[in-house]
């Protein structure tokens, strides 16, 4: 099943967006069938009825879990370890046994910005309680036997095609994140043409939350990953900042994962705060042969050029 837009995808780009026209049409075998959900928009239910799946037999399964703090969110085990996302959604909390119950999941990841990628259809069974100890597919502990419920799933060919490449709109109840393929409507933003993500948008233009920082482009961790420099951490709430350095092995990336992982990074101002989603942006970058007084010396520049001492969170 091909979906089709009037006029054909836009421009020649592999990953160029293809918005979503009231008047959409879907192909199915030798018929060109016209699709119109709420308020003359196409929805993801009306995939479902073209490909012969019962709405009311499906549950939609939006994967954004905020449990783990410093491990790899679903939307990256997806991308990146596609075995250990089939194990992450296979175990599910024994109490939401009773609205997981359906014969089809539609299964969904959260991306940044809250966007909402569909990444397949899965037949269900109930296997019952998880049998035995294994690996916990996201923190590489334990993940104890009679702790959760084990499901057999099986990807199932109807909409697989779209995987990776079909955008919707969940609403605003993310913390909803089963629901039922009959009640509210889900349309459709946008269908890329492959699997896709945006290019780094460069050092001075970056500016993140540091709970988006394990989903962010793979392309962008590489970048960050690579190159050493001083940051600005800023709190949208206290509006207080702190300037700081990453002049370890992993660069940017390295030294913001440990924020995200405790809140602080092991500094005396930040430990003085609540714990706060803080946003993190580039103030210079340096060469690979840079030395850490070098790095030091810039910090303490910008220490002097924002007053993060005296109006900030800096304490040295």
């Amino acid at each position: 099943m091909a979906l089709q837009q009037p006029g054909g995808l836009n421009g020649t780009d592999p990953s160029a967006p293809a918005p979503v026209d009231p008047a959409s049409s879907v192909t199915t075998g030798h018929s060109r069938l016209e699709v119109s959900g709420a308020g003359g928009l196409l929805t993801f239910g009306a995939l479902l009825d073209l490909a012969g799946i019962d709405r009311r037999q499906v549950r939609l399964l939006r994967h954004q879990d905020n449990r783990y703090t410093g491990f790899q969110s679903p939307y990256v085990l997806w991308r990146d370890h596609r075995d250990r996302f089939e194990a992450y959604q296979e175990t599910q909390a024994i109490g939401d046994v009773a609205d997981l119950r359906a014969p089809y999941w539609a299964s969904f990841v959260g991306v940044p910005g809250k966007e909402t990628l569909f990444v397949g259809l899965y037949s269900v069974e109930l296997v019952g309680l998880l049998p035995e100890d294994r690996p916990h597919p996201v923190t590489g502990g334990t993940e104890q036997a009679g702790s959760c419920h084990l499901y057999r799933l099986a990807a199932r060919p109807e909409l697989a095609e779209f995987a990776g490449r079909l955008w919707i709109d969940w609403g605003k109840g993310y913390r909803a994140w089963i629901q039922r393929g009959d009640r509210v409507p889900k349309p459709v933003l946008e269908l890329k043409r492959t699997f896709g993500e945006d290019p780094f948008p460069g050092f001075a233009a970056l500016i993140l939350n540091l709970s988006d920082i394990e989903t962010i482009p793979s392309g962008w961790a590489d970048a960050l990953r690579s190159t050493k420099g001083i940051y600005l951490l800023t709190c949208p709430k206290t509006r207080e900042q702190y300037v700081g350095m990453a002049s370890g092995g992993d660069g940017f990336l390295g030294r913001w994962r440990e924020y995200f992982a405790n809140g602080h990074g092991g500094n005396v101002g930040l430990r003085s705060r609540e714990l706060r989603d803080y946003r993190v942006s580039i103030l210079e970058t340096v060469g690979s042969a840079a030395t850490v007084n070098e790095l030091l010396a810039l910090e303490s520049r910008w220490k002097d050029k924002l007053q993060s001492r005296e109006m900030g969170l800096n304490r040295n």
